[in-house]
């Protein structure tokens, strides 16, 4: 998802997206958020809570827990260098990262998410959640090693799993049928 520079995940977007998620907060409902989608969906969780109308449980994936945040600048990085570390995370077809035209059209929106990604942080203050929070990770992913994917530990204090799969960060892409499943299953036992 692209998204406006401006729009920091513990703030603006974490608010829209809130505004969201209230239109179905009447009836039982979970979050999943990968990669600086999972800090939206804690971010969102937090506000449900305190608006007494938490999910049923939180589901994030590719991303570290938010007491290892990482202090990566990719979006400083030249133009080359941004793309070179979207071609290392895998997901996207090299040949539109060869594209001209298409690197111009994506390179602002892709500039913005990786900024709105590294700039997010925790602000900590408030008691863990008490709803199951489900880690899902790769195995290989170069941006969340599974000891800060097993950190999201702190976070709860309710039912917790950690689930690794074979890949990197769009470990997913492969895996749908697996993460499906344990989704899935772990909403069936909620």
């Amino acid at each position: 998802m692209a998204i406006a520079p401006h729009f920091r995940p513990g703030d603006a977007l974490a608010d829209a997206a809130l505004e969201a998620v209230l239109g179905v907060a009447d009836r039982p409902f979970a979050l999943f958020g990968h990669s600086m989608g999972a800090s939206v969906a804690f971010e969102v969780t937090h506000r449900l809570r305190r608006e007494g109308r938490a999910p049923t449980a939180l589901f994030v994936s590719g991303r570290t827990a938010p007491s290892c945040m990482r202090t990566d600048r990719v979006h400083l990085r030249g133009d080359d260098a941004l793309l070179a570390e979207i071609a290392e995370l895998g997901g996207t077809d090299r040949a539109l990262l060869e594209s001209a035209e298409i690197r111009r059209m994506v390179l602002p929106a892709l500039r913005a998410d990786y900024r709105a990604a590294e700039s997010y942080r925790w602000s900590g203050g408030e008691p863990p959640l008490t709803i199951p929070l489900h880690v899902h990770v790769g195995d290989r992913d170069p941006k969340v090693r599974v000891d800060e994917a097993r950190a999201w530990r702190a976070q709860t204090d309710g039912r917790f799993t950690l689930t690794t799969y074979p890949g990197g960060h769009f470990y997913l892409a492969g895996q749908v049928g697996a993460l499906g499943a344990a989704v899935a299953a772990e909403l069936a036992a909620a």
